[in-house]
This record gives C-alpha cells, sequence and structure tokens, in this order.
C-alpha cells in the first residue's frame, strides 16, 4: 500500500515536470501561443486520475507562481497568473480532474472511445476558463477573444486528444 502510495506521488511530481518541459515546446502565434501543456493534462487526468491528475497540474501551478519559470515561454510568479493567459494555466488543474473523474466513474477499458470525450469536456473547461479570463484581462469582446484564443487551437487539440488517447489506453493497464 505504501509503495502504490509513493507510486502515485511520484508520477504525480514527474507529471508536473512533463507539464513544465511540454509548457516550453510552443508556436508563438500571438498573445496565446500554442504549447503542449495540453497535451501534458490530458495525459495526467487519463493516467493519473481525478485528484492525483489535478494534483500534478497544481503543483506546477504552485512552482510557477512562487517564481520558477515554469509556464510558456519561461514565464513565472503571480504576474503570468493575472495575465491574458492566467486562466489557462489555472483551467488546467479542473480540467485534468474531469479527465480523471470520468474515466474513473466509467468502466473506461470497456469503453474506450469515452478517453477522447472526457479530454474533450477538460478541453471545454480550460478554453471556458481561460477565454473568459483573456476577455476581463483584455478587455476583449467574445467573438475577438474566440477568434484569439480557440479556434486556431482545436486542430492542434483534436491532435493532442488523438494522442493523448492512444497513449493513455496504453499506458493505463501497466500503471493500475
Amino acid at each position: 500500500m505504501q509503495n502504490k502510495k509513493l507510486k502515485m506521488l511520484v508520477l504525480c511530481a514527474l507529471f508536473a515536470a512533463l507539464t513544465a518541459i511540454l509548457s516550453q515546446i510552443i508556436i508563438p502565434i500571438g498573445p496565446v501561443p500554442i504549447n503542449l501543456a495540453t497535451f501534458a493534462v490530458f495525459c495526467a487526468g487519463a493516467l493519473l486520475g481525478s485528484k492525483l491528475g489535478a494534483l500534478s497540474l497544481a503543483l506546477w501551478a504552485a512552482i510557477g507562481a512562487v517564481g520558477v519559470p515554469v509556464f510558456t515561454m519561461f514565464r513565472s510568479g503571480f504576474g503570468a497568473l493575472l495575465g491574458p493567459t492566467g486562466g489557462y494555466i489555472i483551467g488546467y488543474i479542473p480540467a485534468a480532474f474531469v479527465v480523471g473523474l470520468i474515466i474513473e466513474k466509467i468502466n473506461i477499458e470497456k469503453k474506450a472511445f469515452l478517453y477522447p470525450l472526457s479530454m474533450l469536456a477538460g478541453m471545454l473547461i480550460y478554453f471556458s476558463l481561460g477565454t473568459a479570463w483573456f476577455m476581463f484581462s483584455t478587455n476583449t469582446g467574445l467573438w475577438e477573444a474566440l477568434m484569439i484564443c480557440v479556434i486556431p487551437f482545436l486542430p492542434g487539440e483534436a491532435i493532442k486528444i488523438t494522442c493523448a488517447t492512444l497513449l493513455a489506453i496504453r499506458i493505463r493497464p501497466i500503471l493500475y
């Protein structure tokens, strides 16, 4: 029992580190760059479950909040959390929780199609929180915010969901 708890906490820390690394792989297209952090969000929820998936993202956000440059483009601090993309950073936490919760509550091994649906639900959460905060912090209207913060990201998010689903289907049985 103790070894399983230790294993899961190590995995939690590993996913916080993975999120920090994947946050730096970017395509700068505007005020909200494309990055691979959401891939880590999907994988954390799918592989660690709701509580540890959310904890790994909360750990990543806390590390960044205290000044370690783990956010996109090596940003950190409360300024990054309060800036235009801060809503996405915070939104990753409930997104990972929801991805994990859906997978935990449904016998996912017999219904693999629910992996991408759970990730889609998580995506809707961080897009909603992130875009709402972007609108508030930049005084931008909904349509303009959607054109800046959501529409350009949808093809990439579909690819990340596909890859995270395939990875989770292969790795989850090994972890549990």
